[in-house]
């Protein structure tokens, strides 16, 4: 339940269909203010499906990530989960989905540039069986020769990542660190991180910007809804967490 009424919820395309259907059912009754809520959900579903409008929301919120951060005081590196390809318990395991496969990137390239130790965090998410962090560090092991000094299995968000990170590299005496994620997420990460007592410096990650140069640019594409989805949660995420932390 908590899942269904968090603020990810309120993000397209979830809330715009739902209103979508509210509407059409109101317009039963209410036929003026039904259709009128039909048609304004309906413009912000394809504006939200528009490549140049989810470039641009994805500008904005990666517009908060500070320039030219200064990597030298750095003392280890944490990377954060993205998700994962649940399994079926059995035969077939859980593994790491692409975003989580791409912080693991970023992160083996930050590990042979820096030399510092790394942490991964990220707890066990909706059904699957094992936890982020133990994927993530067994791929860097493994398939990247990057060893894993620190591992938290237990977060279930970005703020859960940032307070057990600090409780594992407390003991350490670690507060400068190199985070790892992507850009869309940065911000929020940060704030979360410098919210517990930590020093984050962004790792750089591909940036996006805004597409306007094609007609395809203003025809809706389920990859634009994808990276709307992002920018709105990142934006909803950021004021939820200066409300609740």
């Amino acid at each position: 339940m908590s899942d269904l009424i968090s603020y990810g919820f309120l993000t397209p395309p979830a809330v715009f269909i739902l209103l979508s259907l509210i509407g059409g059912l109101l317009a039963l009754r209410w036929r003026g203010f039904g259709i009128a809520l039909v048609i304004l959900s309906t413009a912000a579903l394809y504006a939200a499906a528009m490549p140049g409008v989810a470039s641009y929301l994805l500008q904005q919120v990666e517009a908060g990530i500070p320039d030219g951060a200064d990597l030298n005081a750095a003392q280890a590196i944490v990377v954060l989960g993205a998700g994962v390809h649940f399994g079926d318990g059995a035969a077939e395991p859980d593994t790491l989905g692409p975003q989580s496969l791409e912080r693991v990137v970023y992160a083996a390239k930050a590990y042979r540039s820096l030399h510092l130790p790394v942490a991964v965090s990220g707890g066990r998410v909706l059904s699957s069986q094992t936890a982020e962090a133990a994927l993530m560090r067994a791929e860097l092991e493994r398939d990247f020769a990057v060893p894993v000094a620190w591992s938290d299995d237990r977060s279930r968000t970005t703020y859960e990542n940032a307070v057990n990170t600090a409780q594992l590299l407390a003991a350490d005496r670690i507060v400068t660190v190199v985070l790892v994620t992507h850009a869309w997420h940065m911000p929020r990460a940060l704030w979360a991180f410098a919210r517990v007592g930590l020093k984050p410096l962004p790792w750089p990650a591909p940036r996006n910007f805004v597409r306007l140069r094609r007609i395809d640019d203003f025809l809706p594409s389920i990859a634009a809804l994808h990276d709307s989805s992002f920018a709105l949660h990142e934006m909803i995420g950021a004021a939820y967490y200066r409300l609740r932390y």
